[in-house]
């Protein structure tokens, strides 16, 4: 695996990249958002760990670059800002993850190696989290090697769900997901699918979260 670590507290660069090396990985360091494109298009990165407070263009306003350059491999944001209105400007924005400052390094190994595999995931033509498995060119579902039975509807938002695990998706969001969706379709209708697919997926070992005011989350049950 390779990282790209975009951070200027020098400091932190040294403990983060040793940790993410100490489990084999390649890690290349910078501390100005300036020369993150240049690196994603020249080198092919697995990830990007990129710090919200750099000198110079911010975080965010790197991360739009990467987004509007079209390149989508997954992002991890290092922010020191814990409002809720700053960790949702950074996923609106097109990171996949975030972790607050300080943090302990085992979790940003996880998460890491967490987003690297949904990423792998999402190449093929097989979406998988925990023991659930959607298989999209067959619109098949599957929990362990059971079949998944799944509505239209439900088949539509559990993948959208899945394409984005990890992130906070807004019931707005959701409501866009399907063409099964009538026009104006209720925030009760939306909750009532999201309830079904909650009993559905939980024998897989996922859950549906509630991100309070923000929307809903997919994700792995904690062991």
């Amino acid at each position: 695996m390779r990282i790209l670590l975009v951070e200027d507290d020098e400091q932190l660069v040294e403990t983060t990249s040793r940790a993410l090396r100490s489990q084999g990985w390649v890690v290349d360091c910078s501390a100005r958002g300036e020369q993150v494109l240049p690196s994603l298009r020249s080198d092919p990165y697995d990830i990007l760990i990129l710090d919200i407070g750099l000198s110079g263009i911010d975080g965010y306003e790197t991360l739009r670059r990467v987004r509007a350059a079209e390149i989508s491999l997954p992002v991890l944001l290092l922010t020191a800002r814990d409002a809720i209105e700053d960790r949702v400007r950074g996923l609106e924005a097109g990171a996949d993850d975030y972790l607050v400052k300080p943090f302990a390094l085992s979790e940003l190994v996880a998460r890491a190696r967490a987003l690297v595999r949904r990423s792998q995931a999402r190449t093929s033509n097989t979406l998988s989290l925990a023991r659930l498995r959607l298989d999209l060119e067959a619109r098949r579902g599957y929990v362990g090697g059971e079949p998944l039975a799944l509505s239209a509807r439900e088949w539509d938002v559990l993948g959208y769900l899945m394409q984005r695990a990890g992130k906070v998706v807004g019931k707005e969001q959701i409501a866009l997901s399907s063409n099964a969706w009538e026009q104006g379709v209720s925030d009760n209708a939306i909750e009532v699918c999201l309830s079904r697919l909650r009993a559905k997926i939980e024998p897989a070992g996922v859950r549906l979260r509630t991100v309070r005011g923000l929307g809903y989350l997919l994700e792995e049950t904690p062991s």
